[in-house]
């Protein structure tokens, strides 16, 4: 699709409200921060609260933004998904927060998704997802399937010599649309049906006994095998355990997961999982000025030597470097303006580079490969040469390999459709 990657890259705590200030509405810019402080999802989320504070604080010592300090009002959706609609209600029609930065699961996201539309907020989503959406009112700071999941399989595929695969995902959109991405990938690749098995489990899965035999035995058939996981949150501590319990070590079947960093392997033995895989566009051990300053920080901010930055951090970071950059630019807060002003704005990122928010509102990006290490930390492996634009919509499913999306003039258009020159239907 040369015309759609064309046009896309040419256009380029707690359950109630808390305040961490006490200035008068008027005095300030409220700034909402929608992330699980509890539930299953804390184990990933509660860090990403902590980054959007701590960019706040750093921002305030600079002065804030147009002579007024930046208010934090921070809330606990508690992992309950329609709950994360609720707040994000609450925080626009009620605090009226000028941006939010928040939520993790693209089941989250779509919950919230109405309400930002219906009252035209804005928010800056800092994770991996599935792709097939585009919101005048959401910029996606994480990684598209085109700059995390297509890599690992190629990478995978190209350098491991993987030949069986195992698609393991929580039940929800994102391990599901990002599996029917890679499915038809693999198919496009010649990889037989026989050959690729699928698996879901519910949030909080716990027992992996079976389902790791079962993984076990899908390898032993002498085609070298590689597991692809989308398991979120808190059920990826027993899965990895049970990996370690079972003997699968990264030799025979390595692991690639998309929602595993720093965060979600600290608190737990990682000497069986050495040499297993994860793709990301950050990782802490990346060496740069940008990224030692980062880790710096967080460190000093957090009160803890031993705590770690991950990728999830690293595009809560940018996100909120190119809000700050934009409100700077057009001078207000309005939404309208600063929507438009996003597009095009570059910052560094923490990996050397710099980041470029595109027209289709989502990154410029390099995709790493890292291998876990004993200590919790990851080795680059593998990386792009240079940054990947993100695709808001796949190449490889039948109902988007038209579309692109292009939230400037004259095309103003979430998914607009390149064989009739026309937006079809929603803009997600």
């Amino acid at each position: 699709m040369k015309l759609k990657k064309l046009l896309a890259a040419s256009s380029i705590i707690v359950s109630s409200l808390v305040t961490q200030f006490s200035y008068a509405d008027e005095d300030t810019i409220k700034v909402g921060v929608l992330h699980s402080l509890s539930g299953t999802m804390a184990i990933s989320e509660t860090t990403l609260k902590d980054t959007v504070l701590m960019m706040i604080e750093e921002q305030n010592k600079k002065g804030g933004l147009l002579g007024k300090k930046l208010e934090p009002v921070v809330v606990d959706p508690a992992s309950n998904w329609p709950l994360f609609a609720e707040k994000t209600r609450e925080l626009l029609a009620k605090e009226k927060v000028d941006v939010i930065f928040g939520c993790w699961t693209s089941v989250s996201r779509k919950s919230v998704l109405p309400v930002i539309e219906e009252l035209n907020g804005l928010m800056f989503y800092p994770v991996q997802y599935e792709g097939e959406e585009s919101s005048k009112n959401v910029f996606y700071t994480g990684a598209a399937p085109n700059q995390q999941a297509i890599p690992a399989v190629d990478y995978l595929m190209n350098d491991i010599g993987a030949e069986r695969w195992v698609l393991l995902g929580t039940d929800y959109v994102y391990p599901r649309t990002t599996n029917k991405i890679l499915e038809a990938y693999l198919k496009a690749k010649g990889v037989k049906e026989e050959d690729i098995m699928i698996n879901y489990t519910p949030f909080g899965h716990s027992d992996w006994q079976g389902i790791v035999s079962d993984v076990k035995k899908f390898g032993s058939t002498g085609k070298k095998t590689a597991v692809v996981s989308t398991v979120n949150g808190d059920a990826n501590i027993p899965f990895y355990k049970e990996l370690g319990n079972q003997g699968i070590s990264a030799e025979d079947i390595p692991v690639v997961a998309f929602s595993v960093g720093e965060e979600e392997l600290s608190g737990f033995d990682t000497a069986p999982l050495v040499g297993h895989l994860a793709a990301w566009n950050y990782f802490q051990s990346v060496e740069s000025e940008e990224n030692e300053a980062f880790i710096a920080s967080w460190k000093e901010y957090i009160g803890d030597d031993k705590r770690v930055t991950n990728d999830p951090m690293e595009a809560t970071y940018i996100g909120f470097k190119m809000w700050a950059k934009a409100v700077e630019k057009v001078q207000t807060t309005d939404v309208d303006a600063v929507e438009q002003a996003l597009i095009g704005v570059a910052v560094p990122n923490l990996t050397g580079g710099i980041a470029v928010m595109n027209a289709n509102h989502h990154l410029s990006k390099p995709v790493l490969i890292g291998e876990i290490q004993e200590d919790g930390q990851f080795e680059v492996v593998w990386e792009t040469p240079d940054t990947v634009i993100g695709d808001a919509w796949s190449d490889f499913l039948p109902s988007s390999k038209n579309l692109i999306s292009d939230w400037t003039a004259p095309v103003s258009c979430g998914n607009f459709d390149v064989t009739t020159a026309k937006c079809s239907g929603q803009n997600f």
